[in-house]
């Protein structure tokens, strides 16, 4: 019978894309593994690819097709001794392509053999057409006991239904999913006029209308989310920069000869991942009803780009010496400006950098990038007066920082730790190489 190849979630946020690109016309032949098209996220240009062989029977979305739903059909796929007169009867019962789910960590007692060879999918919709995350194990659980996975809640990454959300549940003890009409009064109201109501404000002014892309809209969606549900609470230091200035001109003159320039911001990412390893208990991410404490380093840090932001992430980031931090930071500011970046490359991690010093902005506070704990906000070093130990008036190079901390993940206490153990590797850069 003739497949229908579905729009694949490429990430475990997405929910629509744009088709890029056909690589194959109908009529071609592919097998597993062969690159099918090129989809863009609300992030970046990713290729898919076939998971069954077959022909190319039919494209059934054009190239540059925009808003396309994940799990819409965008092809079929013609069997052996299949041809395109049989498409016509796949729409009755079709069978189906689905995209491997968004890789994730390996879920606590879902290792059997069953389940990695199972091709169940890992996502339904909720009646109100969101997508629902659950693992085949868990998937399989749920339907011989009949429960509805639109309303439970999972305790996996990313919100996903695992093994352990369902075993111990009945049909009768399982929560019900809300209606669509509830779950429709439940949702928050728009927040501030409608686009109609402001355009009748400015409709004898001279303007443009400027359409929201997938990551505009991303953007506005995640940070308008942050500041109402995530409780931030703020703290500020000021970190003289002139040991680090000095030592920093030592090294790179010493590593001129293999081509590597180390920036203050090299610097800033390792001393917050030793930070985090000084003070584990702030190296944690709000996991919805539980607090992830995790044990490497892995900072994320803002990159701008046309239209929008990358927040990559630097894993294992305390084990690298400051030359291959910033090589890696090359090489992944470098692709998110052309948004070749894989969605593992920016998400995940327990700490964020958004660094604006280069700009010339003296100091600003962060919105923090959930399930983050904390992200640092790091303004520019400028000089200052300041007085010495002894009381003495110098003159230094002062640099403002900001650390946005969530306040159900980290105490006062523990963010303050956390921020002198930022300013002490800042302030005495020589140790951090210990």
């Amino acid at each position: 019978m003739p497949i229908e190849i579905l729009m694949p979630a490429l990430s475990p946020t997405m929910e629509e894309g744009t088709l890029a690109k056909w690589l194959v016309k109908e009529g071609d032949t592919v097998a597993s593994g062969d690159v099918m098209c090129e989809i863009e996220t609300d992030k970046a240009t990713m290729e898919f690819e076939a998971v069954d062989e077959g022909v190319i029977g039919k494209i059934l979305v054009a190239d540059g097709t925009e808003g396309v739903k994940v799990n819409a059909a965008i092809a079929v796929l013609l069997e052996d001794g299949e041809s395109a007169d049989d498409i016509g009867s796949a729409s009755a019962a079709p069978k189906t392509q689905e995209a491997p789910a968004p890789a994730t960590a390996k879920e606590k007692g879902e290792e059997a053999p069953e389940e990695q060879a199972s091709p169940a999918p890992a996502s339904a919709s909720k009646p109100d057409g969101s997508r629902i995350f659950a693992s085949p194990l868990a998937r399989r659980i749920a339907e011989q006991k009949g429960l509805d996975l639109a309303g439970i809640s999972g305790s996996g990454p990313h919100g996903r239904i695992v093994k352990a959300d369902v075993e111990g549940l009945t049909k009768s003890e399982a929560p019900k999913a809300a209606a669509p009409a509830e779950q429709a009064t439940a949702k928050v109201a728009p927040a501030g006029p409608s686009s109609d109501a402001i355009a009748k404000m400015y409709e004898d002014r001279n303007y443009e209308e400027v359409t929201l892309n997938g990551m505009r809209k991303t953007i506005a969606a995640r940070l308008t989310e942050a500041k109402q549900t995530v409780p931030h609470f703020y703290l500020r230091r000021d970190i003289q920069l002139d040991a680090l200035m000095n030592f920093r001109a030592q090294l790179n003159k010493q590593l001129e000869p293999r081509g590597v320039k180390l920036s203050v911001n090299d610097f800033i990412i390792k001393a917050c991942a030793l930070a985090l390893q000084q003070v584990p208990d702030a190296n944690a991410v709000w996991a919805g009803d539980k607090i992830f404490k995790l044990k490497p380093s892995d900072v994320a840090v803002a990159v701008a780009i046309e239209g929008g932001l990358f927040t990559p992430v630097l894993k294992d980031a305390e084990m690298k010496s400051l030359s291959a931090l910033s090589a890696e930071m090359k090489d992944l500011a470098a692709r998110a400006k052309d948004r070749k970046l894989a969605p593992h490359e920016y998400q995940g991690g327990s700490f964020a950098i958004s660094n604006l010093g280069m700009m010339g902005i003296d100091n600003f506070d962060a919105v923090i990038n959930p399930p983050h704990g904390a992200i640092l906000a790091v303004g520019a070093g400028v000089k200052k007066p300041v007085v010495g130990k002894d009381g003495e008036l110098a003159v230094a190079t002062v640099m403002s920082v900001t650390l946005s901390v969530d306040h159900r993940v980290i105490d006062g206490a523990l963010g303050a730790e956390l921020l002198a153990a930022i300013k002490d590797n800042l302030e005495a850069p020589m140790t951090m190489l210990a």
